[in-house]
């Protein structure tokens, strides 16, 4: 069993700034590549960045400059900073993590989702 547990979301204005953060705690063996992805009303879930286990990020053309991804391998975490907001970022913004569990079953899983609002 592996749980993702997000949190940080929440309401900010235009501008702002927010710290996401999701855990992986369970069965797990390693943890490959973690990412964020989010889900805005009316639309697709689309990645936002995302980050290898040797530190390597890739981020959305929409983000690239405002937000950044890391991780920290001891803590099974991995942190999104978003900066300079914009009402076009508001998403549910969920975690994922490619997982090799104890069991050597290699899986991707999904935190529940954190509402991020931007707004005035």
């Amino acid at each position: 069993q592996v749980q993702l547990v997000e949190s940080g979301g929440g309401l900010v204005q235009p501008g702002g700034s927010l710290r996401l953060s999701c855990t992986a705690s369970g069965s797990i063996s390693s943890i490959y590549t973690m990412g964020w992805y989010r889900r805005a009303p009316g639309k697709q879930r689309e990645l936002v960045a995302d980050i290898t286990s040797f530190g390597r990020a890739n981020y959305a053309d929409s983000v690239k400059g405002r937000f950044t991804i890391s991780r920290d391998n001891a803590k099974n975490t991995v942190y999104l900073q978003m900066n300079s907001l914009k009402p076009e970022d508001t998403a549910v913004y969920y975690c994922n993590a490619d997982i090799l569990t104890i069991v050597k079953s290699r899986s991707n899983f999904w935190g529940q989702g954190t509402q991020v609002t931007i707004s005035s």
